[in-house]
Parts: structure tokens; C-alpha cells; sequence
């Protein structure tokens, strides 16, 4: 059975040109990545796994709105009420709806622009069966500061070293011994130490790294209020580590990842669509 189709209304235009963004790094690493979205106060939230990462990466941009009826029952991943939003879609289709959306938006000219119209509207795509990842997501709340993390320079730093020593690593390699499974050894023994005294692996910072996350802070970048309920005007905290059960969750301005730690106990499933 075929869900009936719904519409999300962005609050800004560039808060969604910059989920394009993310959508684009997700399927340059997986031409065939699924997104499950979770909207509600308020604020959208994107949910993707980059591959070889072991991580999952989270995006949020403000709504004005969700408009449309409730979801088919027997959707993968799917339900959906008056102004809110749960399914699994192809992180491309949700790409091509960005694009198609923006594309008319800049048709319209600047008599959109000049009605005071600063949103977007896209039309969500058929949701889509979701790979295991989408049915485990991080905890709705309970999320504590985990103190020692870096400052941005110094977390780019590790990033960086570490780059350099797998590659250092990988060119010492002897040519019987420059196999794919030699690589990912070393790629694993590198990915797996922590961040400091964080518990963070450096894969997550890699992740971070890789998807713009770790990117220069706008001067003038807004930022959603805990709730979703308006724009904070003070410049966007550069970087926080935080934790809630078996996971850690490293927050940035451009949006969040996070990761296992340890076996889960017990279900967990769902995460509030505060801000990343």
C-alpha cells in the first residue's frame, strides 16, 4: 500500500541547501543510502551511516510545518501525525526533492522572496525498507557532558595525524603484504583508539571530518533552540562531547555524531529531534 505523500515546509531556504549538502557526502560514500527522518517541535532530524565509519551521522533543520495525512500502517519505518514525521527514505530521492524544490524556488524569482516566504517546501518521498542501523537509533534524552574534550584545532589535529600514519603505515608495506585485508587492519587499529581521555574513537572524528562537520563556524550561522522553538542568537558552541547509555554523541554547529561504545541493554530507540 502506498503512503500518502507529505510536505515539509523548511523554515530557511539555506538551512536546507546545507542538508542538500549532507545528503550529497552520504551518497558519495553509498550511492544506494538510506536517511530515516524524524521531525517533530519543530525541527527535522536526518539520520544517515556513512560506510566503513561505523557511526551515524545526524542533521537537523528547522520546520515551519509537516502537512500531510497519517502514513500506511504497513510502511517500513513509517508514522506520521499532524506536524510530525517518521520514516526511511532514499537519502537520493531526498536529494532530488531538495534540488527540485530549490530549483523552483529560484524559478519563482524575487517576487517569492519579496512575500517574506524565506522557507521551502518538499514533498517527502515513498518511504523505503531500512537497513538494520535505522531501527537502532540513539536514546530520546539522558544525554550528560562528557568533560576533556579538545578544541576544534586540536580535534582536526588527530585527524590529520592519523590520516598521515595510515598512509605512512600503508606505503611501508611490503608488496606481498598490500592487501585489502592488511589495509583495513591497519585502517581499524588507527580508527579504534579514543580521543584523548574521551572514550571517543577516532573514527566518529574522522566521520566529522569527512562529512563538513568540522568545518569553520559561520559568523552569523543560526542555531535551533533546544526545543526547536526559535533561532539563538549568540554564536553556535564549536564543538561538545555528550553521553547517554552505550553511546557517545560529538556535537557540532553542522550537525552530530554518534556511536556505540558498548553493547546495547535493554531497547533503545528514537532520539528527540533537538538540535545537532
Amino acid at each position: 500500500m502506498t503512503a500518502p505523500s507529505q510536505e515539509l515546509h523548511f523554515a530557511d531556504a539555506g538551512e536546507a541547501a546545507d542538508l542538500a549538502a549532507f545528503l550529497a557526502r552520504l551518497i558519495h560514500y553509498d550511492r544506494a543510502a538510506a536517511v530515516r527522518l524524524q521531525a517533530g517541535g519543530g525541527v527535522l532530524a536526518v539520520f544517515g551511516r556513512p560506510p566503513s565509519f561505523e557511526v551515524l551521522a545526524i542533521r537537523t533543520a528547522r520546520l515551519q510545518a509537516v502537512v500531510g495525512t497519517e502514513a500506511a500502517p504497513d510502511t517500513p519505518h513509517a508514522s506520521a501525525g499532524a506536524g510530525a514525521l517518521d520514516t526511511t527514505v532514499s537519502a537520493g530521492e531526498f536529494a532530488d526533492a531538495l534540488d527540485t524544490a530549490r530549483a523552483a524556488r529560484a524559478a519563482d524569482g524575487p517576487e517569492g522572496r519579496d512575500r517574506g516566504d524565506r522557507g521551502l517546501v518538499v514533498t517527502v518521498p515513498q518511504a523505503v525498507t531500512g537497513p538494520p542501523w535505522a531501527g537502532v537509533l540513539p536514546p530520546r534524552g539522558g544525554w550528560r557532558r562528557v568533560n576533556g574534550l579538545p578544541g576544534v584545532n586540536e580535534v582536526r589535529g588527530a585527524v590529520t595525524a592519523a590520516v598521515a600514519e595510515f598512509r605512512a603505515r600503508d606505503a611501508a608495506l611490503p608488496e606481498e603484504r598490500r592487501t585489502r585485508a592488511e589495509r583495513d587492519r591497519i585502517g581499524h587499529e588507527i580508527w579504534s583508539r579514543t580521543l584523548g581521555d574521551t572514550g571517543l574513537p577516532l573514527r566518529a572524528v574522522h566521520a566529522a571530518q569527512s562529512l563538513g562537520f568540522l568545518r569553520p563556524v559561520r559568523a552569523a550561522a543560526p542555531a535551533v533552540t533546544a526545543h526547536g522553538s526559535g533561532v539563538a542568537t549568540a554564536a553556535p558552541e564549536p564543538l561538545a562531547l555528550l553521553a547517554a547509555g552505550a553511546w557517545l554523541r560529538l556535537r557540532t554547529p553542522y550537525g552530530s555524531i554518534a556511536v556505540r561504545t558498548q553493547g546495547l541493554s535493554g531497547g533503545l530507540s528514537g532520539l528527540s529531534v533537538t538540535p545537532a
